[in-house]
């Protein structure tokens, strides 16, 4: 049977969606200068790394996260450090996966791949689907002993295959594309978490997978906002809802009405922070339209303290003077200065 989502758009649902539209179109509008906005994407990656690990035990500090990022190390287990490392960079490879309406079941296991490298139990269960049956549970103390419970068991092995097939069929419709991005993104969470096609990072699968869509659609093309940390706030609250489907014959309603709950949360702080920054501009400064490259310079500099020439030509594959003529528009927009001469020369952000 063809994969086909069940739902209400609820009174709930409508009104959060109306409010996150609302918030969105202020954070589209704000006047931000390149260096603020390289900024607040840093530190949603950060945020969105560590909430995301963290809701599957990773004991790292938010802090402890973005020293990682710098390059520093810090004291944790090498699977810790590995886990958000290996987060990070599926999130800075974001643009790479793929274009909407072409997905393929390589995609889903190239994200399970890059966030589960060298961290499963068997290195061999990375990137392919499930070879063996596996459970959601808890342990529980029943005043004598800790005994395992099951809450969710998933599909079985045979299945899966099958399952992410419609369902990837389902996702590249022109009809899907045309569901709200934010519900899209929300039925592609719950979806990947019901299949469970993997052994193990099934939860940081979707939560990745659902920030594809949502960057896909247009919808967090700044990519400013920190989605993850609503589900670690409340990480009960998160399995509940995750749960509702099971005993409403697969409709995911409630599932949605959290999931827009946590859109709109994550969004109205990204609001809030814009707005906090771009009250700061100095006199003259202005938002400037960059290409997506010269972000990627911006946040490269951003991230590094500086750039180089040769930096950028390992960065996008271009010659020496393809990336000359990209630092000297960015030096003519003023986002950047040079610094240095002959072999010293680099550049800062203005």
């Amino acid at each position: 049977m063809p994969f086909n989502p069940k739902y209400t758009i609820t009174e709930k649902i409508l009104n959060n969606l109306t409010a996150i539209t609302a918030a969105r179109e202020v954070i589209e509008q704000a006047h931000l200068v390149p260096k603020w906005e390289a900024k607040l994407r840093r530190q949603a990656l950060f945020r969105n790394t560590h909430s995301s690990t963290a809701i599957e035990g990773n004991k790292l500090t938010l802090e402890q996260v973005e020293a990682l990022a710098e390059g520093k190390d810090v004291v944790a287990t090498s699977k810790d450090k590995k886990e958000a490392l290996n987060y990070l960079e599926a999130l800075e490879k974001i643009l790479s996966f793929t274009e909407k309406g072409k997905f393929k079941i390589a995609d889903l296991l190239n994200i399970h791949r890059m966030i589960t490298k060298d961290v499963m139990q068997n290195s061999a269960d990375s990137g392919v689907f499930r070879n063996r049956q596996v459970f959601v549970g808890k342990r529980v103390f029943d005043g004598t002993t800790f005994k395992e419970v099951v809450e969710y068991m998933p599909p079985k092995i045979e299945e899966v295959p099958r399952l992410v097939q419609e369902f990837i069929e389902w996702l590249n419709l022109d009809k899907s594309w045309g569901i709200n991005p934010v519900l899209l993104a929300g039925i592609v969470h719950y979806e990947i978490a019901r299949i469970h096609p993997f052994i193990d990072g099934n939860g940081r699968t979707a939560r990745l997978f659902a920030t594809v869509i949502l960057y896909l659609s247009d919808f967090d093309h700044r990519r400013i906002f920190a989605l993850d940390d609503y589900y670690d706030r409340d990480r009960q609250a998160y399995y509940a809802a995750l749960k509702t489907a099971q005993t409403t014959d697969g409709d995911i309603t409630q599932w949605l009405e959290y999931f827009t709950d946590g859109i709109l949360y994550s969004i109205t702080e990204a609001r809030d922070a814009v707005l906090k920054v771009g009250s700061k501009r100095k006199n003259g400064q202005v938002q400037i339209a960059l290409a997506p490259k010269q972000m990627q310079i911006v946040e490269f500099i951003n991230a590094n303290g500086k750039v180089t020439n040769k930096d950028l030509q390992g960065l996008f594959k271009i010659s020496a003077q393809a990336v000359h003529k990209e630092l000297t528009k960015l030096v003519g927009l003023k986002v950047i200065k040079p610094v240095g001469e002959g072999r010293a020369l680099h550049y800062i952000l203005v």
